[in-house]
Parts: C-alpha cells; structure tokens; sequence
C-alpha cells in the first residue's frame, strides 16, 4: 500500500484542498510537496479563504490525481483525510526544504507574503485500477511514522 501511495503521490505537482467554515465547503488547488510519513505541503497566502478555514478547524481533505487521465481508460489517484495548520519556525524551515526540493525553480523571496501549511493526514484512500482493479478503493489508517495499516476496501461494480 505505501509504494502505491507514494507513486500516485508522484503522479501530480497538484492537489484540490477541502476544508470548511461552519456549513460552507471550499475547495482550492495548490501544488504541493509530500514527506515519507504522508505528510502534505502547500504554500499559500495566509488571509486566503481556504487558510482561514484551516486556522478555524483544521479538517481537511485532499484529492491528489494526474488531470491527464482519460475518461474510461484505467483511473487512479488518492484522497488523504486528516488534520492542517500553518507551519511556523522550525517545521516551516523544514517544509521549506521540501517544497524547493520538488519544485526547484521556487525562491522564497518571490513567496514572501505566504506561509506553508501541512496535513498530516489519519487515513488515505487508493484508487488505482490498473493495480487494484476497477472501482475498488482502498483505505488505510496511517500512524504518526507514516506507516500504514488496511483499514478497509470499498467496490463499485455497476448492476445488470
């Protein structure tokens, strides 16, 4: 489960981030960098909708899949379920590292007026029909070393 995991993480530089403030829902795209325990980066300006809703609850989920995919060939991608915040200090030093690593061309003084952020995600979701076959979705549960743990899986047959 984790090498599919991180290949379908691999598979995009850019994730959709839901998250939500009281009964409205918001979503917003953002590319993003990935650490081996699961752990999602993004940067973003801190007064934007969906920042705010992360420092007002931090519930949040987050779709990761190549957008190149073609409606009814072989689908893959994953969704990751857990907590965000703004990183500050030392952790944002280190998200920092990380997202300059996938994304070279990034120089923090053309970010200057935005934050990092990170989920650190309790449960994934793994959608991938070439390896796993069609409409089936794993979940697993995903401990504080990143280490993961069957939790269940879903199929979705269509009925004749």
């Amino acid at each position: 489960m984790a090498k599919l995991a991180r290949s379908l993480l691999d598979a995009s530089t850019l994730c959709a981030i839901a998250s939500f403030s009281g009964r409205q829902a918001h979503v917003n795209t953002a590319y993003f960098a990935w650490a081996d325990d699961f752990r999602l980066i993004w940067l973003s300006e801190p007064g934007a909708k969906h920042s705010r809703n992360v420092r007002d609850n931090g519930s949040v989920a987050i779709a990761v899949f190549d957008s190149h995919q073609t409606w009814g060939t072989s689908d893959r991608g994953v969704q990751l379920f857990g907590s965000a915040r703004e990183l500050k200090g030392k952790q944002a030093e280190a998200a920092e590292r990380a997202y300059a690593k996938r994304f070279p061309d990034y120089r923090r003084e053309d970010n200057s007026a935005y934050a990092f952020y990170s989920l650190r995600p309790r449960r994934l979701k793994l959608f991938d029909e070439r390896i796993l076959g069609t409409g089936v979705f794993v979940t697993a549960r995903v401990a504080a070393d990143g280490g993961l743990s069957w939790e269940r899986t879903e199929v979705y047959r269509a009925t004749s």
